[in-house]
């Protein structure tokens, strides 16, 4: 008898927890579809503190081993005049501007949010403001349309000087205010700047009649200057950059189009320009990859004096690069993905599977990793007690199987020699046009979340299904993921209040914002914004922005 009492509390123990589960699991599907799955067996939360140190770079600075030399895959690098050196370094921060001022905020693509957020209630507040947006009829599309905002899509939030406040075409409302501006250009080829308080214009709109897939990028030393890259051609009209003076409120000038330099066979019409930019203020110079396959490095002969500011930008040098996987057609060459600077050394993820690393200076390759697939998410660079490593993942596409499905790993690079530290892998969907794997660029925890890394995964656990996780940097082991119902492009956004304590923004293809604890993956809120949110919102204090598919511009509040 005592052994059949024994069974039926088992049997009941089992049932109890079954259903608590159950009723978690019911809950948050409500709430934006979303389950937090608790860590892997026997592994527990990690403490916040140092994250432990790996095997040291020492000294040495970037170079090859065996397996990431450039001729192992017969790498080419062809410069477009003869090269003179330069002397860029990216040290000491980016910028000092109080805002978003580049994709992911700055030349390492670390975070996205400035400042801390007041955070009492762990919700949003639901009196969101809106902009409407509008679509862009494709050349060649049959009655297709680009529309609201796309992947990557991220805004720009700066708070301006007074000075240039003054000098520049602001509404004379918006002028006598400390004005924060929202400066967003979207796929139906306008720039639009709202008022970061309500939502409200802070001057005309820019036409620029070509789609903005990607992130624009402000000039991080003050100067009233934005670059925004077209994300496709319209016709004949090739894609280029277009670099605007935010002064006259007018595009200055526009580069890179319809390129004979460029290696792609079809550089006349095919482009693409979603590389968010980065500045050298200290030379004048932009720094920005195409998907023609080429790096351009642009002067800006730039001056801002008396309230007016003066532009004559010159294209110094192109680069391109071929390699064995050149000829296949399967492997296309360019790079989409933003590039991350240290100190010297760019490093940039390829379409053809490629991250690569350059000295800026010489233009010389110093490594190649074969990452295998298609990169469109930006690699993420983070500094660990003097040495440096890269966070990266893969798109799917040339290594899927014949039913469309395949392995998408992500990645902890040596950034020092190209050499992978760990690995980890998820099955993955794709289709074409809306791939899965990874097009959303990881995000390295600060402050209480600095041993995780967070990572996006599209179309794994079900083909329009997607996943959240956190892993600790040290092992690439899961600490927690959350099973998202809908499948997620958007790049995961960190919100950090006062004392240190992270919060995690996902936006999915469903039009849905949800909050999560950035410690344990809990589900604190979700509101839905529309349909489809590809692009990546950017946070300024307590408020974060993000344009929609649906044609918005939303600005909502945590509290």
């Amino acid at each position: 008898m005592p052994e059949i009492l024994d069974i039926i509390l088992k049997i009941a123990q089992a049932a109890g927890a079954f259903i608590i589960v159950a009723a978690v699991v019911y809950l948050q599907l409500r709430h934006g579809g979303a389950v937090c799955l608790p860590p892997e067996s026997g592994q527990a939360l990690p403490e916040p503190g140092p994250v432990p140190q790996e095997d040291t770079l020492g000294a040495a600075l970037p170079h090859c081993v065996k397996d990431t030399s450039p001729e192992r895959l017969h790498f080419v690098c062809e410069n477009d005049r003869e090269f003179e050196r330069r002397d860029i370094c990216f040290e000491g921060g980016y910028t000092a501007l109080e805002g978003v001022v580049t994709f992911r905020g700055d030349n390492y693509r670390s975070g996205g949010a400035y400042g801390t957020a007041n955070i009492t209630r762990k919700k949003f507040d639901r009196s969101v403001w809106y902009c409407r947006t509008g679509r862009l009829e494709k050349t060649n599309g049959r009655g297709k349309y680009w529309t609201g905002s796309g992947w990557t899509g991220q805004p720009i939030i700066i708070k301006w000087d007074a000075a240039v406040r003054e000098a520049m075409n602001l509404y004379q409302d918006k002028k006598q205010k400390e004005l924060t501006e929202v400066i967003y250009p979207t796929m139906d080829g306008n720039v639009y700047f709202l008022d970061l308080e309500d939502g409200t214009p802070t001057r005309p709109h820019i036409e620029l009649g070509m789609p903005i897939k990607g992130t624009g990028s402000l000039h991080p030393g003050g100067l009233p200057i934005f670059i925004a890259g077209a994300g496709d051609s319209m016709g004949e009209k090739c894609a280029r950059s277009f670099i605007i003076d935010l002064v006259k409120g007018q595009i200055a000038c526009e580069l890179g189009y319809n390129d004979e330099f460029a290696p792609r066979k079809d550089h006349k019409c095919f482009h693409g320009y979603d590389s968010s930019p980065l500045y050298d203020v200290k030379n004048d110079i932009v720094l920005q990859p195409a998907e023609n396959g080429i790096i351009y490095t642009t002067r800006l002969n730039s001056s801002f004096e008396n309230g007016e500011l003066k532009l004559a930008p010159e294209i110094i040098s192109r680069t391109r690069y071929s390699n064995d996987r050149s000829g296949e057609e399967r492997f296309w060459l360019g790079m989409e993905s933003s590039a991350v600077m240290w100190k010297n050394y760019m490093y940039i993820a390829d379409n053809g599977g490629n991250l690569m690393c350059y000295d800026i200076n010489t233009m010389e390759l110093i490594w190649v990793c074969d990452t295998v697939d298609d990169s469109n998410a930006s690699p993420v660079l983070e500094e660990e007690d003097g040495n440096a490593y890269i966070y990266i993942s893969t798109s799917l596409h040339f290594t899927k199987d014949e039913t469309g499905w395949g392995e998408v790993p992500v990645w902890k690079i040596n950034a020092c020699t190209g050499e992978k530290i760990w690995e980890r892998r998820y099955r993955c969907g794709t289709m074409e046009g809306v791939s899965g794997g990874v097009q959303a660029t990881a995000l390295p925890g600060k402050n209480k979340l600095r041993n995780l890394v967070y990572f996006a995964v599209a179309r794994t656990g079900g083909f329009d299904k997607g996943l959240l996780v956190a892993l600790d940097k040290r092992t690439g082991a899961e600490v927690w993921k959350v099973r998202l119902n809908h499948y997620v492009w958007s790049s995961p956004l960190g919100i950090y209040d006062p004392d240190g304590n992270g919060y995690v923004v996902q936006c999915d293809s469903d039009g849905n914002m949800m909050l999560f604890d950035g410690l344990t993956g809990s589900l604190l809120d979700c509101i839905s914004l529309g349909k489809n949110i590809e692009a990546t919102p950017a946070a300024f204090g307590s408020t974060v922005v993000v344009g929609t598919r649906s044609q918005r511009i939303c600005g909502v509040r945590i509290v």
